[in-house]
């Protein structure tokens, strides 16, 4: 039984939420109406997985999550409205430490929370058993005297090259999903200014995200990142953020490789679609010039295309189980026999220098 804390200060949609999870069997239910009365649940009834408001009264979605993280650590899934400023609250909680988000629907809420249900439940159960890394916010919690120490992490699965290179011009495609844009933080500002090829990402998340995802990655990385919106030619030093709510593809015009926006697919059931977005690179470039990276992520997006690509002389980085928030799309490439190299997170960007060496 999965025990869940429910977190809005609107009543109607704490009845929503009630009704939605109260039809699971697996849902063990109970409710606070602001951040303090959360903190004080955190205690008493002890949940499994929450999911939290952003805008609350007394204390917001955001203060109170900081609160979680560095008192009882737990699985959260925000809820956060499609706006601007929603964007940027979701990118920060996810910072703070969220597992996931689900975006509140516009115009009449019982509706909207209908025609979402089944992702928020499936969203909710996958972030019940997710992994907060063990390092989340540890210097806060112990200071909040939680015992703990920073641990050692130990690289599993097949270790990086130690001075196989790729020569010519190729790509790299990264693909992510559930507890993506830490991770693409972690991989992305620990690459240089001079890395010599391109880099497209699909991370799935809705249109009004991606934009801001992307200015908060150019922001604090040596890298330039954009949000692909309009045909845009490939150059080394550049990553390439899909837009959400489409797929990210690779194409050629005039003989220019270019990355463009494309309507989404029903044949591709996540979207920007990593596996859509290998599979149109392949189209233009030999497996042997592309490097695929897949992240932390439920579902399998990227896992087949990939595991072909490798197939067919290419190389592929899968995160590793013991950093991986959701060990889902990752775990799917490994189980395919689709990894060349199966690491921690923080030894991705280690291994993608190897391969590529900076010219």
């Amino acid at each position: 039984m999965i025990k869940l804390l429910v977190v809005d200060d609107s009543a109607l949609v704490r009845k929503l939420l009630g009704e939605i999870f109260g039809d699971e069997a697996d849902f063990e239910l109970a409710f606070a109406r602001n951040g303090l009365e959360a903190l004080e649940q955190l205690q008493t009834y002890a949940p499994d997985v929450i999911t939290l408001d952003v805008h609350m009264p007394q204390m917001d979605g955001l203060a109170c999550l900081d609160r979680i993280m560095v008192q009882k650590p737990r699985p959260v899934v925000m809820l956060s409205s499609l706006t601007a400023d929603g964007a940027d609250a979701t990118l920060k909680a996810l910072r703070l430490g969220a597992v996931d988000f689900v975006a509140k629907p516009s115009g009449a809420i019982s509706l909207g929370l209908d025609e979402m249900a089944d992702e928020l439940v499936t969203k909710v159960r996958s972030a019940a058993s997710a992994k907060l890394p063990k390092s989340l916010r540890l210097k806060e919690r112990v200071r909040h005297r939680m015992q703990g120490a920073r641990p050692t992490r130990r690289a599993t699965g097949k270790a990086a090259p130690a001075a196989e290179s790729l020569q010519g011009d190729g790509l790299v495609l990264v693909g992510t999903s559930t507890g993506g844009p830490p991770a693409l933080e972690t991989l992305l500002t620990s690459l240089p200014k001079k890395f010599p090829w391109p880099v497209l990402v699909a991370q799935h998340m809705p249109a009004s995200f991606t934009g801001a995802l992307a200015r908060r990655l150019d922001g604090i990385c040596e890298l330039t990142v954009v949000e692909v919106t309009k045909p845009t030619p490939l150059v080394p030093g550049f990553v390439y953020i899909g837009r959400g709510d489409a797929d990210v593809i690779v194409t050629r015009r005039a003989g220019v490789l270019v990355a463009m926006s494309a309507p989404s697919r029903a044949d591709y059931p996540w979207h920007p679609s990593t596996d859509r977005l290998v599979r149109s690179a392949r189209e233009h470039l030999p497996a042997s010039q592309l490097v695929g990276v897949l992240m932390t992520g439920m579902g399998y997006d990227g896992a087949a295309a990939m595991a072909e690509m490798r197939a067919a002389g290419g190389k592929t980085i899968a995160e590793s189980e013991e950093t991986a928030v959701v060990w889902g799309m990752p775990g799917e490439l490994v189980r395919a026999d689709g990894a060349d190299f199966v690491l921690p997170l923080p030894q991705i960007a280690a291994c993608l220098e190897r391969l590529m060496p900076c010219r």
